[in-house]
């Protein structure tokens, strides 16, 4: 069964600018569909979500889709920035040297982000946001030209993730400075987690959850068989598959950069922004995909990989356990690298 959406409020990057963003997981369509899985999707977050899940009840879609609705509405009205009454757009104008409480799933989030912060020394950098607009790939809108290295610097005066202090206790959020918060690296992560918590609310315990490409997965399909996933190819303008994935209990996230960024002077400017320079990132590194136990994490890993590029993020990775697919360019073309944690989802 397939049900459809009304439109929602977007939150994220407009609609147009889909064309542009990293969707490199794609559901294996054909084989997911049939006798017992019910199909909802609709749009969110400036993106697409699809939920699939495995039920004896073909019209549950009419009682959990609404759920689902809400949910992921609730999350886009807490942590997205292009909405100006989100609770995150809030936290952003409060002065700096203030302490605000805020939600559970903010405050759940922003504790991910840190801990991700921390183990990566800012490679991952929720307060990277200025930067982000600075380039033009935030809230701002687009710019053609690459800045002046003093604004950079001016700018990265108020970044930093060590200027932003958590206490779990009353769930309070302290400012240093007057930081701008993005949590873009993560929360659609987050939002699939949430979705599958829906899910597992509702007593459905086989589930392929995605939003914008990002994905978690529990049990399996009907006939037993394991959820696939395809790995996109990192060439823009094509949607061709370099490698496919079984997944169960597990989210998976991918970041890049071949999709959105701009060009002066033959030189392109990424759209993920390196916290230790304030400018886009500069090697070799095209896509990484991740696994992990929450989407959350694996959507936070997998832009902080991008970060830190082919070599210390695969070093991280292997040294942490983390299932990671890297995808390099080099001059004959796309090199793949995978951590030995990663090599057991791999199938035909």
């Amino acid at each position: 069964m397939q049900a459809s959406l009304p439109k929602l409020t977007s939150g994220w990057p407009a609609a147009s600018l889909l064309a542009t963003l990293f969707l490199a997981l794609v559901l294996l369509s054909g084989c997911d569909t049939g006798p017992g899985v019910v199909s909802y999707s609709g749009p969110t977050m400036g993106t697409t979500f699809t939920v699939k899940w495995v039920a004896e009840d073909a019209d549950s879609a009419e009682r959990i889709g609404p759920l689902l609705e809400q949910s992921l509405a609730a999350v886009n009205q807490s942590m997205s920035t292009y909405i100006e009454d989100s609770e995150l757009s809030r936290l952003n104008r409060e002065p700096a040297g203030s302490t605000t409480e805020v939600s559970e799933g903010l405050f759940e989030v922003l504790s991910l982000s840190q801990r991700i912060s921390e183990s990566s020394d800012g490679a991952f950098d929720v307060t990277v946001g200025p930067l982000v607009n600075l380039w033009g790939f935030g809230p701002d809108g687009r710019v053609t030209h690459a800045p002046e290295q003093a604004s950079i610097d001016s700018i990265r005066e108020r970044v930093g993730f060590r200027k932003l202090h958590l206490d779990p206790n009353g769930r309070r959020v302290t400012r240093d400075a007057p930081l701008y918060v993005d949590l873009s690296g993560i929360a659609k992560g987050y939002g699939v987690d949430v979705l599958a918590r829906v899910l597992e609310g509702e007593g459905i315990d086989s589930y392929l959850v995605e939003v914008g490409g990002e994905l978690r997965a529990r049990g399996t399909k009907p006939d037993g068989s394991a959820w696939r996933i395809a790995i996109e190819s990192p060439v823009a303008g094509e949607r061709d598959v370099q490698r496919i994935i079984e997944v169960h209990e597990i989210g998976v996230a991918t970041s890049g950069d071949y999709r959105n960024y701009f060009e002066e002077n033959g030189i392109r400017f990424s759209h993920t922004i390196d916290p230790a320079t304030g400018a886009p990132i500069r090697h070799t590194l095209a896509s990484v995909t991740v696994l992990s136990p929450t989407c959350a994490e694996a959507d936070g890993l997998a832009t902080m990989f991008t970060v830190l590029g082919p070599e210390r993020g695969y070093q991280y990775a292997v040294d942490n356990g983390v299932a990671a697919f890297f995808i390099v360019k080099s001059d004959e073309g796309f090199v793949e690298r995978m951590t030995p944690a990663f090599e057991p989802y791999l199938t035909e």
